[in-house]
């Protein structure tokens, strides 16, 4: 699975990198490489970028850069349901 198909919210961890060249050096320049956990925070309306959050900082990838790392999902975001009309 690549970083461009997670959902947000979605916890995940880097496993490697496909892209070639500058692409490819300015992403692990960035701090992605093999074994960084991330999380996908928001994707803009009409997908392009994504926002992932790691170790610290907050940062946008378009598509065609996020679709470059490969991942493994950990987990998703614990988001408490809400339901409605059970008061007791």
């Amino acid at each position: 699975m690549t970083l461009k198909s997670v959902k947000p919210g979605n916890r995940v961890i880097v496993q490697k990198l496909t892209g070639h060249g500058k692409v490819k050096r300015r992403l692990m320049d960035m701090g992605i490489i093999p074994g960084t956990e991330m999380e996908v925070q928001k994707s803009a309306p009409l997908g392009d970028p994504l926002e992932i959050k790691f170790k610290g900082y907050n940062l946008s990838l378009r598509r065609e850069e996020a679709d470059m790392v490969v991942v493994d999902v950990l987990s998703p975001r614990l988001v408490p349901k809400l339901e409605l009309g059970n008061e007791n």
